[in-house]
């Protein structure tokens, strides 16, 4: 009986570099009996030949249509488009950042299609499933990406330098949000010579900042959560979040912004009066752009000049660094298809799909009442 299918297109959306499949995790799955088909070019902006892929075993194929039609299984970055899920064979199971709710028609061609669709921001962030947390390894990749940005931004450096003209002060850097990319940005920052704090209204993230060599800024306001992220503020606590806030950014140079909970709006913590009280020649750069943003000047991929205070949105900073954050996107892919692909299913002609997991239970979309049938 033949094997499964695995499907990999290249990725179509806008400024986008990365690619779902490397050839070290094609190589992984063609030994497990699985055929590979990648559309040619579809790692080219990755810096990954098609001469690597078919190395590894895969079947190089003209476009997309070709890659993907009958697959049982399809890797992806970015989402598929409507029109390109429509084309899917009927079942055909679908892993990557889908987002299935912010598209009306994306949601309405999976469920058309019934397909197997697995969103993996959906992801339950467990101990067992940080070897596919693609939130998390993107995530570090653009925290990387923003201080360097910043770094380009500022009219200063950001460390402290003693010349024959004087001694320079090192840059006053803050990073906003403590999770997988601020605290990547507090550790790069840091390295790049800059005196960093950190600030993040969940106290418990105190000991992993200073753990990275920045300092921990207290403005008194805990908002610990459940699931590691924070809970919304009371307009009480926000009001003294930001009234402290405000006069601590007098003196600061560059704030990097990361904060974050996946599916909802960014929560709005630089307000246009803090930032007009901020030095001329500050920089803001928001990685939160994408969500609307932490600083309400932040505009989704521009960079604004408002009184001398640059504020940068850029958008899928990820994709920037598409070598490194590709390898570990495909890595992650691979360990979640592994839940249902095994070696004896993918040379059956199947996947074995145990809805009694919960990592897969939780993840598919939509949810189900009832586990649909393997």
């Amino acid at each position: 009986m033949a094997g499964i299918t695995i499907g990999v297109a290249g990725e179509t959306a806008d400024g986008e570099r990365r690619v779902a499949l490397t050839p070290e995790t094609c190589k992984k799955l063609v030994a497990r009996g699985a055929r590979v088909r990648v559309q040619r070019g579809a790692g080219r902006k990755a810096a990954f030949t098609d001469e690597a892929y078919a190395d590894a075993g895969a079947e190089l194929v003209a476009d997309a249509a070709a890659a993907l039609n009958d697959a049982d299984l399809v890797l992806c970055v970015q989402p598929p488009t409507a029109q390109a899920l429509q084309q899917l064979r009927e079942g055909t199971a679908v892993v990557g950042l889908l987002a299935p709710q912010a598209d009306a028609a994306r949601g309405d061609a999976i469920n058309a299609r019934k397909l197997l669709a697995f969103p993996l921001e959906r992801l339950p962030r467990t101990t067992r499933a940080q070897a596919m947390d693609v939130l998390s390894s993107q995530a570090g990749m653009a925290g990387y990406k923003a201080v360097l940005i910043a770094a380009q931004l500022a009219p200063r450096f950001f460390p402290m330098l003693t010349t024959a003209a004087g001694t320079i002060r090192p840059s006053k850097v803050l990073i906003v949000g403590a999770g997988v990319a601020g605290l990547q940005a507090i550790a790069t920052a840091k390295r790049l010579g800059a005196q960093v704090e950190g600030f993040d209204v969940r106290p418990e993230t105190r000991e992993q900042i200073e753990s990275l060599g920045g300092r921990f800024l207290d403005l008194g306001v805990s908002a610990a959560g459940e699931g590691g992220y924070a809970r919304a503020l009371t307009d009480e606590e926000r009001a003294e979040q930001q009234r402290r806030l405000a006069d601590h950014l007098k003196g600061v140079d560059v704030i990097v912004c990361t904060a974050a909970v996946p599916g909802r709006p960014a929560p709005k913590i630089i307000t246009t009066t803090m930032v007009e009280g901020m030095k001329p020649g500050s920089v803001i750069v928001d990685l939160a752009a994408e969500t609307g943003g932490n600083c309400e000047l932040t505009r989704r991929g521009e960079s604004v000049d408002h009184n001398g205070v640059v504020v940068d949105g850029p958008l899928n900073l990820a994709s920037a660094g598409a070598v490194h954050a590709s390898e570990m996107y495909a890595r992650n892919l691979f360990n979640f298809a592994s839940l249902f692909v095994t070696d004896e299913a993918a040379k059956e002609g199947r996947l074995a799909f145990d809805w009694n997991d919960e990592l897969l239970a939780k993840t598919v979309w939509p949810e189900r009442a009832t586990a649909p049938a393997a």
